[in-house]
């Protein structure tokens, strides 16, 4: 089995003024952060350069200008050995439709260097992790969306990487998976550096030991979960109102979120003001997200 906890690494992983342009627009802007063991979140909007930041950690894409280290070594002079210790979970991961699970994973396996009897007892562990363990044999192409990701998320720890890189990682599985996964990863965590970009606040509120938002290619904001919400405390009210006053508060207040009871409504907003005209309420991480990007227009 593995256990991730036996196996203890200190490393930091350093990116100095990193920046990256497409053409005229610029995707990061002099990103400078030093990474050590745990789990970073990064939340942002789209094109705000998460997935920029996560092909340039991995040696997709290289940077217009900016280094760098991992524990003082250039990764591009470390060239395969620095590759060696990655795993990486695209967004939208391109696999083999023909190939079976297990095929699958033994390929990647195989471009890792992986030993076949280690990959052997690595690929049942994880499959397992995933739920896929009944499965094995089933072809890619007639798995579910869920399934291909949770399977490209095995492919990625295989090898057992002191640096995981996972773009979007639970998109596609329910409830109960995504704990399991989000508990696992948690564990995987404890001596590595993983990165986790996503949109579900919920995947990273409670496991992640700093946040970080990133906008228009630069950190605006960056911290520990309780760090950021106490920015708005004061700020996040909650207020019944008639159907028909809807609009008026709409055009004076940030609306966060809706919902009915019976004939009105119960608005969950952001006073700018601090001015208490509803009823306060504790922030949550979603309500901090809202109040940095909530007028940030979405990009495809």
């Amino acid at each position: 089995m593995l256990n991730p906890i036996e196996k203890e690494v200190s490393m930091e992983l350093k990116l100095n003024n990193i920046t990256k342009s497409y053409g005229k627009t610029v995707a990061l802007s002099n990103f400078t952060k030093t990474f050590s063991q745990g789990i970073y979140a990064l939340l942002g909007p789209n094109g705000s350069g998460k997935t920029t930041l996560m092909n340039i950690i991995t040696t997709n894409l290289t940077p217009n200008s900016g280094e760098i280290y991992l524990d003082n070594a250039l990764i591009k002079e470390m060239g395969g050995k620095y590759r060696e210790k990655i795993g990486y979970m695209p967004q939208n991961p391109c696999m083999y439709q023909d190939f079976s699970v297990f095929d699958f994973m033994s390929y990647i396996a195989s471009i890792k260097g992986m030993k076949k009897s280690n990959a052997k007892e690595q690929i049942d562990d994880l499959l397992c992790v995933v739920s896929l363990n009944d499965n094995v044999n089933n072809r890619i192409k007639t798995l579910s969306g869920g399934m291909k990701q949770r399977l490209a998320l095995a492919a990625a720890m295989l090898g057992d990487p002191d640096i995981l890189i996972l773009d979007e990682p639970t998109v596609g599985l329910d409830p109960k998976q995504r704990i399991m996964v989000k508990n696992y990863i948690s564990t995987f965590a404890i001596h590595k550096i993983v990165i986790i970009a996503t949109h579900v606040v919920s995947d990273i509120e409670y496991v992640a030991k700093e946040i970080l938002l990133l906008k228009k290619g630069e950190i605006v904001s960056s911290g520990t979960i309780d760090e950021l919400v106490s920015q708005i405390d004061g700020l996040v009210q909650k207020k019944t109102i008639n159907k028909d006053e809807l609009e008026s508060f709409r055009n004076c207040h940030r609306i966060i979120s809706i919902a009915k009871e019976r004939e009105e409504l119960i608005v969950r907003f952001i006073s700018e003001q601090g001015i208490d005209i509803g009823e306060v309420v504790k922030p949550t991480l979603e309500d901090y997200y809202f109040y940095i990007f909530g007028d940030e227009p979405e990009k495809n």
